[in-house]
């Protein structure tokens, strides 16, 4: 389960910010994953659950907005959004040469202090 990794990452990554701001306690995180991250966000709530207890983020509430993919087509150019787990070709024209815009991403996007 690489998602206790990435847990122990953000809290690393937030109690660095935090002690840099003067405060002594997170109380929420806010992040924004990819759904072709292959991060699972219920893994991931579990893991930050599970090991904050000792840190600054003991009280945090983990946050986690599910960003969808998004493509390109190189055929007819048009940007689309795909709700199923695959893009197998491009909706508005059948096209099957795409780029990736978003759905990769993992980001911290703000966090609660005090």
């Amino acid at each position: 389960m690489h998602e206790l990794s990435i847990a122990q990452h953000i809290i690393e990554i937030i109690s660095d910010a935090c002690h840099k701001g003067g405060y002594s306690r997170i109380e929420s995180v806010n992040l924004r994953i990819g759904r072709a991250s292959g991060i699972l966000p219920d893994a991931l709530l579990f893991a930050f659950d599970a090991i904050k207890t000792d840190s600054i983020a003991s009280n945090a509430v983990l946050h986690i907005e599910e960003v969808p993919v998004s493509g390109r087509c190189s055929e007819c150019m048009s940007e689309f959004v795909v709700h199923e787990d695959y893009i197998l070709f491009c909706p508005h024209c059948g096209g099957s040469s795409f780029g990736m815009i978003a759905g990769r991403e993992m980001d911290i996007i703000d966090m609660e202090v005090s």
